[in-house]
């Protein structure tokens, strides 16, 4: 593997023409809706305590509970002691539900229950739930309408049951609003673009307005934005704003890191997606494109660009080859990809593949700088052979020796000529 040089010229596409063809008939639209009735329930407990005190308060006057909501209205629990209606004269108890916020021609249904308190649960119902309403839920018209019974209970015998303890009555209410709408297709839409933010942040990169940084890469100076570094890198945030930060931020020096490299790494950083690898290079060449992933990888890892790295593992999968996967494997290993180190020793381990990668300098490297990953190696070529007896004969000879190296490393620096 050598050095990526610029190249001058480029294949051109050839563009065909489109031959019309005649447009087919158009199809009746059709459209449908669907109307959608149901109910929001809730329920709400009211206790009432000292019940001999509240006989006497007079017919018509009640006892309130706590108004609660439900379904987007208030309602509130009205208990008459001494019965709503004269002509009764105190003979019966009466229960009520009522509307107690504004609204017009509420349809609901109820359900109220006077609680056995000797738990053997004998409650006494009285719901519009779970059986057929020959008239509907019930309307109320406005507020102070109310649902509920005059005659709920006999007082005589409401004072010797079970539902009496304690001198206390417990009554639960169960209110369904009942709601209608209709669902269909949406005939009225405002399209929101698409967000330009990348963009935005790219153009600043080019501009270089308002910089307050420069990086000196192999003599080549990049002018970047402090708090846009800081902002989508810890590692540039604790070297421009922590307590160990840079003296100098006139000018940055970053060793070990290529020109091209650290260009690709500021573009992500500001545009949020990969530049052209081959624009970038000048080489029309997927080994330059996988070259540059693989020297981007080690830098996303170096300034802890989760993303960036996730993006470099994802194209360096696509590209796996012959000749560049045993470096690959050895950058996985390098920096915990494991995801791609798991694709790279497939890859190796295939016995079309596993001679002609030994043959590759990246695969002395590899045994260079990864010696561990040779006992990986070997339990994946176990899964993938079918000739044990071959493999216990060559594999260490073909495995620890190499085969045919020339000894070169393969992780070269990268730089454009113009």
């Amino acid at each position: 593997m050598g050095k990526i040089l610029r190249e001058t010229t480029r294949p051109s596409s050839n563009s065909s023409s489109s031959s019309s063809s005649p447009s087919p008939p158009s199809i009746p639209s059709t459209t449908s809706s669907t109307s959608i009735t149901d109910t929001i329930k809730g329920s709400h407990r009211f206790k009432i305590t000292g019940y001999s005190l509240s006989k006497g308060i007079g017919i018509g006057k009640y006892i309130a509970s706590e108004i609660f909501t439900v379904g987007g209205y208030e309602w509130a629990i009205y208990f008459y002691p001494d019965g709503k209606s004269v002509e009764d004269n105190a003979t019966y108890v009466s229960l009520f539900i009522a509307l107690a916020s504004e609204g017009t021609d509420v349809r609901a249904l109820f359900e109220l229950t006077l609680l056995d308190q000797s738990g053997k649960e004998r409650h006494k119902v009285h719901s519009h739930f779970d059986r057929t309403l020959e008239s509907g839920p019930y309307t109320l018209k406005y507020r102070g309408s109310m649902w509920g019974y005059k005659r709920f209970f006999k007082r005589t015998s409401l004072e010797t049951s079970d539902y009496l303890k304690d001198n206390c009555l417990s009554v639960n209410c169960s209110v369904g609003v009942v709601r209608s709408h209709t669902e269909g297709p949406k005939t009225f839409s405002i399209p929101i673009s698409p967000s330009t933010i990348g963009h935005q942040f790219g153009k600043l990169l080019e501009s270089g307005k308002s910089s307050d940084v420069n990086f000196e890469v192999n003599g080549e100076i990049f002018a970047a934005h402090k708090l846009v570094l800081a902002a989508r890198s810890p590692v540039f945030r604790a070297q421009l704003f922590g307590p160990m930060k840079d003296q100098n931020t006139q000018c940055i020096k970053v060793e070990d890191i290529e020109a091209p490299v650290f260009k690709a790494l500021l573009h992500v950083i500001y545009w949020d997606s990969l530049p052209d690898m081959q624009e970038l290079t000048g080489i029309n060449s997927k080994w330059a494109t996988t070259l540059m992933a693989q020297h981007l990888l080690a830098a996303a890892d170096r300034y802890a660009l989760d993303r960036l790295r996730l993006m470099c593992e994802a194209s360096l999968c696509e590209d796996v080859a012959i000749n560049t996967v045993a470096t690959t494997l050895a950058l996985a290993e390098q920096h915990h990809c494991f995801q791609l180190k798991a694709v790279c020793l497939k890859f190796i381990a295939r016995p079309e593949n596993l001679r002609a990668v030994m043959q590759t300098d990246g695969f002395e490297y590899l045994k260079e700088s990864c010696p561990s990953v040779l006992t990986e190696l070997l339990e994946y070529v176990a899964r993938f052979t079918e000739h044990s007896d071959f493999l216990c004969k060559h594999r260490n000879e073909a495995i620890l020796d190499g085969s045919d190296v020339n000894g070169r490393r393969v992780k070269q620096r990268l730089y454009c000529e113009n």
